[in-house]
């Protein structure tokens, strides 16, 4: 790292220290600049896929109300990818040609499990390979992947980068609207003993997923994002809080909280046991 760039990294993280927000390029060292980009990048790209794995269910939905419904979920995901496409424009994104180049209605068949691997080369976070199949699965994405987003997301809100930071408010109330969606449906669905055994099966599917999502505790990625003001959070400290939220609305449901063991100690006990 030459002069200069020490000189502004310092200044930076002096401004993050003091709260100030860093509104423009020019303030931005590129470990800063190439860290925002990756993390505005899963949430765009996230955002999009999932409209689109929303998409056939305007059409399968149980009612004309869920008609409605579902086809405002697609449309508030399409302009939240669209609102954060516009600005990672603004720091030289090319996302037309990035939407035209990934193949956004990519999932993967029903028996694969990814745990916390990929699926392909756009930066969507891994839960939006999995297909959509039934209305159980809809409701699970409402209540489990909208919810983790949400918890994701609180940090962006307070955000160091200002444009971010400003957008997130009225994402964030459209992201909860989706978890109420989803919440009421599984109450619904959990206390009718006609839909509670589809219910529970799609939990336990869908909950081990979307817990990958939030990453290793204290990766050295969180690191860099945490000095940068990008993240507030440890990803274990945030999964912990998803997983108390969803416990409330599971025990309303009548349903069963799903175990969940992390891959990484899953690996360290299979070692021990062939040791």
């Amino acid at each position: 790292m030459g002069l200069l760039e020490q000189e502004k990294e310092q200044q930076l993280l002096r401004k993050i220290a003091d709260g100030e927000t860093i509104e423009s390029v020019e303030e931005m060292t590129e470990e800063y600049k190439e860290n925002l980009i990756h993390l505005m990048l899963m949430q765009a790209d996230s955002e999009v896929a999932g409209a689109f794995g929303y998409v056939p269910w305007i059409m399968k939905a149980p009612t004309t109300a869920e008609m409605l419904s579902v086809a405002t979920i697609a449309k508030d995901e399409v302009r939240h990818g669209r609102v954060m496409y516009k600005l990672l424009q603004e720091l030289g994104v090319d996302v037309d040609d990035r939407v035209k180049g990934f193949d956004f209605t990519l999932r993967v068949g029903d028996e694969v499990e990814l745990g916390v691997t990929r699926a392909a080369q756009d930066d969507r976070v891994n839960i939006f390979y999995y297909p959509i199949n039934t209305w159980y699965d809809f409701i699970m994405f409402n209540v489990l992947m909208d919810r983790g987003a949400g918890h994701q997301l609180e940090d962006s809100e307070l955000s160091s980068y200002g444009p971010w930071r400003r957008v997130m408010e009225g994402i964030m109330k459209e992201e909860l609207m989706h978890v109420a969606h989803g919440d009421a449906w599984l109450v619904r669905l959990g206390r009718d003993p006609d839909h509670r055994e589809a219910a529970q099966e799609a939990l336990d599917r869908w909950f081990p997923r979307v817990m990958n999502i939030f990453g290793k505790p204290d990766s050295k990625r969180n690191q860099i994002y945490r000095k940068l003001g990008l993240k507030r959070r440890d990803n274990h400290e945030v999964r912990l809080a998803f997983q108390e939220d969803v416990r409330k609305v599971v025990e309303r449901a009548g349903l069963v909280m799903p175990d969940w063991t992390p891959d990484w100690e899953r690996l360290q006990e299979d070692a021990t046991i062939s040791g």
